[in-house]
């Protein structure tokens, strides 16, 4: 069966560019193409120029076929999520405030896309100011229901085939969420692996930047061309860059143990995102036991609540300060919420995190992942909600590198992802194990 081009993988269609079996026009053209047969429908884009991303499809042709070297996404289209600052394009990050503003230079990570040989196709619509109001987006899945949020049009773009990758972020459960109710791969790498000079900030001891493909091959992809140290992020580590793709498609040398984490809110889970999960352990059967969390554990909801709202109030604070009546009423009450904590609380909090990561590589020097939900449930109907982002909760305060796998079904048949959980700068090996469940579960269906 014949597929489009706008249907290929990230690393095929790389494939067939660098052996000058597919030009990059051709797949951006298929991508335009496509966009504009579905996006009455599915709204994934918040600025959209046909003229400007063929002309940059067009200079990877005569680049390649002037028999320069060419990056590892030459010619690839990306979806950037509308906070991540792109020169030349506005950056609304969702809210009328900043209506018409046009940064002046890149973010450091769409340089190294640029870098990378990549085509900006657009910028995806967010939430306002990447937080819980939702914009124009439906799920392609159920045109009436919810694709998460904040990072909605990059999420629900992968999904109906608009493009092959795009960027999002995560300050409680932006990316992982929409991946589950949208079913694609969502990776939110460990906190400040990307560069997040010129994204929008929200909770620095929060943000992190992730990626949305349709593959895990693709996921390496693209994150490997984006862990690159940045001095301008005061929170990245200088570090090897790690090897993505050469782990990702390799073998484990011996079989994985996974451990079943509930988390504290497991009774927030539907029943059957509850019985998929028992089925999927007991599919699993010696290689994955159950783990319960110390009771510590319990008090990590309230101690991101604190430490979100009151970085909201610092970061948003002008925008509340200057233009009150044009913020959200939650968005309006989680900074109110945030301007009424106490330092104390907030050092509390920020201290609490040494702790549970203790606790964690305690589990980590016993398994190889952790495995859990990636949302309650299905996602909701209604587009005036993004869902509950509860499950990523923990994973986000702890900084830990997080992927949602789309391995089960709802009840109204629709997506449920599977969120796997590694170690602190062990991205690497969590893609090669996620690879591994994945063509395990399906393998075996």
């Amino acid at each position: 069966m014949r597929v489009e081009a706008n249907e290929l993988s990230a690393a095929e269609a790389s494939r067939l560019i660098h052996s000058g079996e597919l030009k990059s026009v051709e797949l951006v053209t298929a991508c335009l193409d496509h966009i504009e047969s579905v996006e009455d429908k599915v709204g994934a884009w918040r600025q959209l120029d046909r003229d400007y991303a063929l002309e940059q499809a067009r200079t990877a042709d005569e680049f390649r076929q002037s028999g320069a070297g060419i990056g590892p996404l030459h010619g690839i289209p990306v979806g950037i999520k509308d906070i991540i600052d792109t020169r030349g394009w506005p950056t609304e990050c969702g809210s009328p405030i900043l209506a018409g503003r046009q940064p002046k230079a890149d973010a450091h990570l769409v340089t190294l896309l640029r870098e990378a040989g990549a085509v900006i196709l657009g910028k995806t619509v967010t939430t306002e100011f990447a937080v819980y109001s939702p914009g124009k987006t439906a799920n392609p899945h159920d045109l009436e229901r919810t694709p998460g949020g904040s990072s909605s049009g990059s999420a629900a773009a992968v999904a109906a085939y608009m493009v092959p990758l795009a960027l999002g972020s995560q300050t409680n459960g932006s990316m992982i969420r929409p991946a589950s109710y949208c079913g694609v791969y969502g990776f939110k790498p460990t906190k400040a692996s990307i560069s997040r000079n010129g994204v929008l900030l929200l909770s620095r001891f929060l943000d992190t930047v992730g990626a949305y493909a349709r593959s895990i091959e693709d996921i390496a992809l693209i994150c490997e061309c984006l862990f690159c140290y940045d001095e301008r992020d005061p929170d990245m580590a200088l570090r090897p860059r790690p090897h993505l793709s050469a782990v990702a498609m390799s073998l484990p040398p011996v079989t994985p143990r996974f451990a079943f984490v509930k988390s504290p809110v497991w009774d927030q889970a539907d029943s059957d995102v509850q019985q998929g999960f028992a089925e999927l352990k007991q599919h699993l059967g010696a290689d994955c036991d159950e783990v319960d969390l110390p009771e510590v554990f319990n008090g990590c909801i309230e101690w991101h609540r604190v430490i979100m709202h009151a970085d909201l109030a610092k970061n948003l604070g002008r925008h509340y300060k200057n233009a009150k009546e044009r913020l959200s009423d939650r968005l309006r009450e989680m900074i109110e919420d945030g301007q009424r904590c106490f330092a104390t609380e907030y050092n509390q909090a920020i201290d609490a995190v040494d702790v549970l990561n203790a606790g964690m590589d305690q589990i980590f020097d016993r398994y190889d992942a952790i495995i859990t939900p990636a949302a309650s449930g299905e996602a909701p109907v209604g587009l005036d909600t993004t869902g509950d982002p509860v499950f990523c909760t923990l994973w986000t305060l702890i900084g830990l590198p997080a992927i949602s796998l789309p391995l089960l079904e709802g009840a109204s048949g629709l997506p449920i992802g599977v969120q796997m959980v590694g170690p602190r700068y062990d991205d690497a090996r969590l893609l090669r194990n996620a690879r591994y469940l994945a063509q395990r579960v399906t393998n075996d269906q």
